[in-house]
């Protein structure tokens, strides 16, 4: 999907984990700056993926290339001013409100013609017992907010992902 959308300035990832997408959003979207948003707070995503997350682009945030913001994805939305990214790609707990906030909190940082990303585009992770809310929380935003979406993945062996953008009146 990375290659669908192209090359993007302003970008970034919320839900960071180890930092393996964000190289491909590196490799591929190419941006000016990655900002990389994760708390790294919990027994799952720990101290030891921050660190290596750091170790990773070490010589990226030297650069001032990627930059870190390491807090709750909906408190970071307020670091950034209006209209600031191309491009924000959004992979965190995948649970409906969480989802639901972060797109209603970062519809505003996003250019008029930028685009809003995703992961665990799906029903679930049945073999955790999860049910994810991702699904339902992008359809309320997109009828609510007058967005569409643009791309959908059909990946079989990755959870699909999304990419929505505003409806532009003509």
């Amino acid at each position: 999907m990375l290659q669908k959308i192209g090359q993007r300035d302003m970008v970034a990832e919320l839900g960071v984990n180890q930092g393996d997408f964000s190289q491909e959003i590196l490799n591929i979207s190419r941006p000016a700056v990655l900002h990389l948003v994760d708390i790294w707070g919990s027994e799952r995503f720990h101290e030891g993926l921050f660190n290596e997350v750091q170790d990773k682009f070490k010589t990226e945030i030297e650069r001032q290339a990627v930059r870190i913001h390491r807090k709750l994805s909906t408190e970071a939305a307020s670091d950034f001013e209006d209209e600031y990214f191309d491009m924000i790609y959004i992979d965190t707990d995948h649970s409906y409100n969480t989802t639901r906030d972060e797109l209603t909190a970062y519809s505003t940082k996003v250019k008029s013609d930028g685009i809003i990303a995703g992961h665990d585009y799906s029903m679930g992770n049945w073999i955790k017992a999860y049910r994810y809310g991702v699904i339902e929380a992008v359809h309320e935003f997109c009828i609510k907010y007058n967005w569409e979406i643009l791309y959908l993945t059909a990946d079989t062996l990755e959870s699909q992902s999304f990419a929505i953008r505003r409806i532009v009146k003509d």
